[in-house]
């Protein structure tokens, strides 16, 4: 076989190519590195920055006391949780309720999808806006003032109780907000209330952007409306629902604080407590701070379990792990 000879002026050039190519890649990655700098530096101030304040469940600390200044306690929190019967049945409680409020929300993350089917499907345009906008406006109210709403119409001489009782059909008022009856039931009634319209927005969006063609071949086949909606937009909205629950399932034990610390009272407090509340409650209204971070350090411990398993589960069923 001859030897084949290489031009040296082709392999000069090709080589001076192949540094530009490798210079354009470095500056490109340079780019991208100054475009995602800013939110790395949000994520280490807002997200490990804090995770300094876990020191504080190693010290009996006691404001205003410098934590310096504070006894060195070591484990003594963490034993507290196990050590006591009592105080293992209520984190066992609080993680209850925790798990069922966050399990509930995941179950209704559908009915946003059929709202949002809904409310295309009406052909008014000044009606539909109308829904719209009754919907999406309760999001944007505090839940100091939901309570208010509640307290107003569902309290003992409210405006429920006052209607029912001069219709003669109860000869006492219900106790709807000071009662532990179904307590998970009304969060997740309230919280649905409060969110469908906003939840719903980013699926309308989805249906905006599916192809049109594909209704019109539908209806030249002969599909009904629902049959429309079954075959086309379910489908369609499928991907970005379960982006949205993928988000759902990440933040599992991110129940928020503020319906339930506004909703509490002394008689549903046994199932209103989730997590988040808990260790308010603990470090603000118990006055121990110390406990109250050896408490949240638990929820860390519990979202890496919880993220191990889905990780495995993925693994098995799709045959790739998620991270």
């Amino acid at each position: 076989m001859d030897n084949v000879t290489v031009n040296p002026d082709v392999a000069a050039e090709q080589k001076r190519r192949h540094q530009q190519h490798e210079k354009a890649k470095a500056k490109q990655g340079r780019k991208m590195w100054l475009l995602i700098a800013p939110f790395l530096v949000l994520v280490v101030a807002f997200s490990y920055y804090p995770l300094f304040g876990w020191i504080y469940a190693f010290f009996d600390y006691e404001p205003p006391i410098p934590l310096h200044q504070s006894e060195f306690v070591g484990l003594q929190w963490f034993k507290m949780m196990i050590q006591n019967s009592t105080q293992v049945h209520q984190l066992v409680q609080v993680l209850a309720n925790t798990f069922a409020m966050s399990l509930l929300n995941i179950a209704t993350s559908f009915l946003p999808v059929l709202f949002a089917i809904g409310l295309n499907e009406i052909r008014n345009k000044h009606f539909r806006n109308t829904i719209q906008t009754l919907t999406t406006l309760p999001n944007f109210i505090s839940w100091v003032l939901v309570y208010s709403i509640a307290f107003a119409m569902f309290s003992s001489s409210g405006m429920v109780n006052e209607l029912l009782q001069n219709l003669h059909w109860i000869a006492e008022p219900i106790k709807f907000l000071d009662s532990d009856a179904h307590t998970w039931l009304k969060m997740l009634l309230w919280s649905t209330w409060k969110g469908l319209g906003w939840g719903s927005i980013i699926y309308l969006a989805s249906i905006t952007g599916i192809d049109p063609e594909l209704y019109e071949a539908g209806r030249v086949d002969g599909a009904s409306k629902l049959q429309l909606i079954r075959y086309i937009t379910i489908p369609e909205l499928l991907p970005t629902y379960f982006v949205m629950l993928m988000l759902s399932v990440s933040n599992f034990l991110n129940n928020g604080m503020d319906q339930y610390f506004v909703f509490q009272n002394a008689f549903n407090q046994t199932h209103i407590q989730v997590l988040d509340l808990y260790v308010y409650n603990v470090g603000m209204g118990n006055n121990s701070l110390s406990y109250a971070t050896a408490i949240s350090m638990l929820k860390s411990l519990v979202s890496v379990v919880l993220l191990w398993i889905v990780n495995v589960v993925s693994k098995k069923t799709r045959g790739s792990s998620i991270i």
